[in-house]
């Protein structure tokens, strides 16, 4: 392979829907990408079964990785981690591991994939856990903010937490072009005596870090204020303040059908603010900042939504694309690692 190229596994039976939005979110992807290469995981009869109904499509940079096994959504991860040696999601992450492909992406299940990839590929030298890293939209014109952990760890150390903003902060310079982002700790409130033992001490922590560049604690609603680059927390509030996230963006959809439907005067102005309708759920819609990042392993994965459609999966290989174009566990590993190992040494 040449350098300007790039492979990338797809666990392809991942999801809600399986091969039905995995293969033709690929393909697409592939025929813009004119340097990806795609390895799809998964059951080869199925997959040749999709495959011919895109027969249109230039298929030479592609290749089938069977495999006989499924993870359950609702699997046990233990249980996964244990039986699933010939799933999809491990062979895909496998192919990491003996460098014949450079990033994973799956929809499956995230306990079962966060447990494999910890396995498979280690955490990097000064991590001590992953995290996991989405975008979020916000009012600020053109502008996301980075939002970790969102799930990888529902009990998180300060030490842990610390790790995350280090490894955030990586990413937003290396793929969002932001130099110095800021860095802000999710709170009750903005206050300085607000908040648990564990945030304070994280909070006197980042501001005995100059390299971070630490702006102070965001409050749930400043998150989509712009006022921070990157969001520290724990899994667990993280979580669920990335579902609260979702379940609003699908309660304003609905609100806005509903509302513009009610009658024929209705109908009519909501045809009129058809364009402005159609930005404004752009914006807000969720299968636009489709594919979370497996931060601080020795390799790059992807995590889409389970019940993403092809065009949110298509977003989740689009990242791992712009991640293994960045060399993102390189970096992590080259600046993270020293910075860690600066503060474990103070």
């Amino acid at each position: 392979m040449e350098s300007d190229q790039y492979i990338i596994a797809v666990d392809a039976m991942s999801g809600d829907y399986g091969l039905e939005v995995t293969v033709p979110a690929a393909l697409n992807v592939l025929q813009r990408e004119l340097n990806l290469h795609l390895i799809l995981v998964g059951d080869p009869d199925g997959l040749q079964k999709q495959l011919s109904l895109h027969k249109s499509c230039k298929q030479d940079r592609l290749r089938i990785q069977p495999s006989s096994q499924v993870v359950a959504m609702d699997e046990s991860p233990v249980q996964a981690l244990r039986t699933k040696k010939d799933s999809s999601m491990w062979l895909a992450l496998n192919l990491i591991k003996q460098g014949e492909a450079q990033a994973c992406v799956s929809a499956g299940n995230t306990g079962a994939l966060m447990a494999m990839a910890r396995f498979i590929l280690k955490t990097l030298p000064g991590v001590d856990r992953p995290a996991i890293v989405a975008m979020l939209p916000t009012m600020k014109a053109n502008t996301t903010v980075r939002v970790l952990d969102l799930g990888a760890n529902v009990d998180s150390e300060v030490e842990h937490l610390f790790q995350f903003a280090v490894m955030g902060s990586v990413l937003a310079e290396a793929v969002d072009g932001i130099e110095r982002p800021t860095v802000g700790l999710l709170n009750i409130g903005s206050e300085a005596i607000k908040g648990n033992k564990q945030v304070k001490e994280l909070a006197q922590l980042l501001l005995k870090t100059p390299s971070l560049n630490y702006v102070g604690y965001v409050e749930g609603d400043a998150i989509y204020q712009g006022v921070a680059d990157i969001v520290v927390c724990d899994g667990f509030v993280g979580n669920i303040a990335l579902k609260v996230t979702e379940g609003v963006a699908k309660l304003i959809n609905y609100s806005m059908r509903c509302a513009f439907q009610r009658n024929w005067l209705t109908r009519l102005s909501g045809l009129a603010a058809s364009h402005v309708l159609q930005r404004v759920r752009k914006q807000i819609d969720p299968e636009h900042y489709n594919g979370a990042s497996f931060l601080g392993l020795q390799g790059i994965v992807i995590k889409s939504h389970g019940g993403a459609n092809s065009v949110a999966f298509e977003h989740a290989i689009n990242k791992a694309i712009l991640e293994v174009q960045k060399n993102i566990p390189q970096l992590i590993r080259k600046r993270v690692g020293a910075l860690l190992q600066d503060h474990t040494a103070d």
